[in-house]
């Protein structure tokens, strides 16, 4: 990810640039911007041509957006932070937990729950799961989906805000953006169609745009007018994102005129953690600083652990209220993330993004707390998978818990090869989930399955070579073991 405009555009500008007198610099750059934005409006316009009725109406409204999107990446002109002017937060703007949670609970506590609504980001197509429906059908724990593991752990309205495009979402929750090629920074789709050609030329522009799609689809109003005040929002695939009742009683309890209007969960980092954002104090106000952001010279600083020693679960509480103020003035401030992608013919798009954690700096008392660990438990990949469905972690009422049957509280590490990567492949390779209580490190290589009731402890290293095959037999212990070459077991 970067948030700067792409290579392309630097190179163009220098090659156009060639010969243009100094002062008259500035304004060059400008025209050159203003000809790019005409034919994006006016590809835009072809696009809109090939729609009708309702299709036409809703695509309209996506592209008004895009088209402010793309008018910001046009006028980024270096990095967004400037690394002098960065400090650490002042030490009352990251409250520890403990301290929150210190605060008796109410009797009154149902009053406030009718004050919150939950909003899950589904994330992605799980496609990096080998999926290609909405990541929140993904079944984790019991044949429950991620989406059933939410609804069991919550009693206050849901909004599952599928972020990809699908025929079960509301459009108006959901608006596509186009891809543009990265050379011409022109969309690459030839129609507002879909299908075909245009399966991959469209996107969804990323979580950040939940305050505009609240806003514009009179849902943010339709919540205030109920009496709504809060949201909760987290990504569907962190399964220790639950309503915490300690954090919902601060917010509700402080006095009218110094309400905090953004909380964002944060934790303590670890080694695997350092592509975290993390927040820090810039210009007076607290920031959420991604790697994306960070200038080459400092992204070994950034990732220290010593230096920056907390980063963003993405766990948001975020007042109904000042996101209506926010969008009535235009003030709602998020940098613009540049992703590039390359489509399955081989051609290289870009596609630009906000994320939803950026806007802290727009909100008035934003504060972070540093919360345990227990509330940041995300299933990105097929390895996460498998730490979630083992008997690390006890389910109930929707919650996942470490297992007071393991002895210390650290997950183990766990890396799955190239053979285990979509989920399907995973599901076959394994009888039954191993028994994981006692296990420090997993790695596993190759064409590899393991047999019924199979128990790991310790570092556990199992390698095929290529063109081998290890299964691991039903009632295998493995403690501080290195498997390798090729064992096979035939039926008969």
């Amino acid at each position: 990810l970067r948030c700067l405009p792409c290579i392309s555009w630097s190179r163009k500008y220098r090659f156009y640039s060639k010969g243009v007198p100094n002062g008259g610099m500035a304004q060059f750059q400008e025209v050159m911007r203003q000809q790019l934005e005409t034919s994006m409006h006016a590809e835009l316009e072809k696009l809109l041509d090939t729609a009708t009725g309702v299709d036409k109406e809703v695509s309209r409204k996506d592209f008004d957006g895009f088209k402010k999107l793309f008018h910001r990446f046009l006028q980024v002109k270096g990095p967004s932070v400037d690394w002098p002017k960065i400090h650490r937060p002042p030490e009352d703007s990251i409250q520890p937990y403990d301290k929150i949670a210190a605060r008796p609970l109410p009797d009154s506590l149902a009053d406030s729950l009718n004050k919150l609504v939950v909003v899950k980001l589904n994330g992605g197509l799980g496609t990096s799961m080998g999926c290609k429906g909405p990541k929140s059908l993904i079944s984790v724990r019991n044949e429950n989906t991620f989406l059933d593991l939410t609804v069991q752990q919550i009693e206050v309205p849901v909004l599952n805000m599928l972020l990809e495009c699908h025929k079960q979402v509301p459009p108006v929750l959901c608006p596509r953006y186009p891809r543009i090629n990265k050379e011409s920074l022109l969309p690459v789709a030839t129609d507002i169609g879909m299908t075909g050609e245009n399966a991959d030329v469209w996107y969804p522009p990323g979580h950040g745009d939940i305050y505009a799609s609240f806003y514009n689809s009179g849902l943010l109003d339709q919540l205030i007018t109920e009496g709504k005040e809060y949201i909760f929002v987290s990504n569907i695939d962190n399964l220790g994102a639950t309503v915490d009742l300690n954090i919902l009683h601060h917010l509700v309890s402080q006095p009218n005129g110094k309400r905090c209007e953004f909380i964002m969960e944060v934790t303590d980092k670890t080694r695997a953690d350092v592509k975290g954002g993390t927040l820090i104090q810039y210009d007076n106000k607290l920031r959420l600083l991604e790697i994306a952001q960070v200038p080459k010279a400092h992204v070994d600083e950034f990732k220290s652990v010593t230096k920056f020693k907390i980063f963003n679960t993405n766990n948001l509480w975020i007042s109904l209220g000042a996101i209506k103020r926010l969008q009535e003035q235009n003030a709602m401030d998020m940098e613009i993330i540049v992703n590039p992608k390359t489509l399955d013919g081989g051609q290289n798009v870009i596609q630009l993004e906000t994320a939803v954690g950026a806007a802290i700096k727009s909100f008035d008392n934003a504060l972070g707390i540093n919360v345990p660990r227990s509330r940041f438990l995300p299933v990105k990949t097929v390895s996460d998978l498998l730490l979630v469905m083992s008997n690390l972690y006890s389910l109930e009422a929707g919650s996942l818990t470490m297992s007071q049957k393991r002895e210390f509280p650290t997950t183990p590490h766990v890396k799955l090869g190239s053979s285990f990567t979509k989920v399907q492949e995973y599901q076959t390779r394994f009888e039954s989930i191993p028994d994981m209580l006692e296990l420090d490190h997993l790695t596993v290589s190759g064409d590899v399955t393991f047999g019924k009731q199979v128990s790991l402890k310790g570092t556990v290293i199992i390698i095929a070579n290529h063109g081998d095959r290890i299964d691991i037999p039903a009632g295998t212990i493995l403690e501080n073991k290195i498997v390798s070459g090729n064992l096979r077991i035939l039926d008969h």
